[in-house]
């Protein structure tokens, strides 16, 4: 409790800078936070395209079938977003994400149709082998020095590559369908492609994902390594970080959701395919830069990256459900991103005292 003082006329009051914390309002409080703007666009975009949806005579949008549909198009991206999140807060990128999906879908695939290996050992093949990949992402950009932002662009295509050539080699065709009654005999397969109704097993990962993500950088040391080795390298070392083991770390960690997210998708759809995952870097980044996190590192948000995501599913799905061209959508998001990032800015300078 607040102790308190005599105030003027032998009435008691609180003590000094109590007053001042009462003047902070919740909403100056909630405004404060990293995810503030992607909370304000996310409520906009449902606004937009709820108006734009009834204008064009479909209630879909707002109806439940409406909004799991956009849920399920937001977790695919979601899935990933939570580990991107945390990469940049971190201070790195990993462009390197989508052709991970790409190659951990053809290593269930080419594991179960070629090699004759129960899907199970497939799945967890593909998840090893593709957070392999991850690791040896951060190893470079740990010992070379050089900009994670290159060093995933050329592993984007190393990867994308080697999984066509692969795929070409073995089995001459990109598309590896997965036999229904495999994956429905499989001991693990259920917990990829599961469903109750409009009910997509991909949206309870997403939330199990975002919820494990935001303890970790909200709760855990661990998260403050990750800020503070994304605010500054140098100076996190100096106080006993152990800042190449966490860049390491997420990197193998953003590999390691990628093939959650393969996986979801070949259970899901009963195949794989090489151009799974094309385009998913830069959806990833979108979300965390909606979310609040800086492109420099030190600063952002699993929740806002999360709201992020279901920001470009509402878009992606309230663009069919209005009716209009779908060629529209890269506007959409590209505006999106621009309003959030100025949005982002004047949060931070206004409300979070941050420049």
């Amino acid at each position: 409790m607040a102790t308190t003082q005599p105030a003027a006329g032998g009435e008691s009051g609180p003590a000094p800078g109590t007053d001042r914390l009462r003047q902070i309002s919740l909403t100056q409080r909630v405004l404060a936070k990293p995810a503030a703007g992607a909370l304000i666009i996310t409520i906009f975009v449902w606004i937009v395209f709820a108006i734009l949806s009834l204008n064009a005579g479909s209630a879909v949008f707002l109806s439940v079938d409406g909004t799991f549909s956009y849920l399920d198009v937001a977790a695919q991206v979601g899935i990933v977003a939570t580990a991107v999140a945390l990469l940049m807060i971190g201070g790195e990128f990993d462009l390197s994400i989508g052709s991970l999906v790409g190659f951990a879908g053809i290593i269930i695939g080419i594991g179960v149709t070629e090699l004759g290996l129960p899907l199970w050992l497939s799945i967890i093949l593909a998840v090893a082998l593709t957070t392999g990949l991850g690791v040896i992402n951060g190893i470079i950009v740990v010992r070379t020095g050089l900009p994670s932002f290159i060093v995933t662009l050329a592993t984007l295509f190393i990867i994308r590559g080697l999984t066509v050539v692969m795929t070409a080699l073995i089995t001459n065709i990109t598309f590896i369908p997965i036999d229904r009654a495999v994956v429905a005999a499989d001991p693990i397969a259920g917990f990829f492609n599961w469903s109750a109704g409009p009910f997509k097993v991909s949206i309870l990962w997403w939330i199990v994902i975002a919820v494990i993500g935001a303890y970790i950088l909200g709760r855990t040391r661990f998260g403050n390594w990750i800020a503070g080795v994304g605010g500054s390298a140098s100076a996190a070392r100096n106080l006993g970080v152990p800042v190449a083991r966490v860049k390491i770390s997420l990197f193998a960690l953003t590999a390691f959701s990628a093939a959650i997210l393969a996986t979801v998708q070949s259970m899901t759809f009963f195949s794989s395919d090489v151009l799974r995952g094309r385009g998913l870097e830069l959806d990833a980044i979108t979300t965390a830069v909606i979310g609040g996190s800086l492109l420099t590192g030190g600063y952002g948000s699993v929740v806002g990256a999360a709201i992020g995501a279901l920001a470009l599913g509402m878009a992606r799905i309230g663009i069919v459900f209005a009716n209009i061209n779908s060629d529209w959508y890269f506007i959409a998001i590209g505006t999106l991103l621009l309003v959030a990032v100025v949005l982002n800015n004047w949060i931070r300078r206004r409300f979070a005292g941050l420049r």
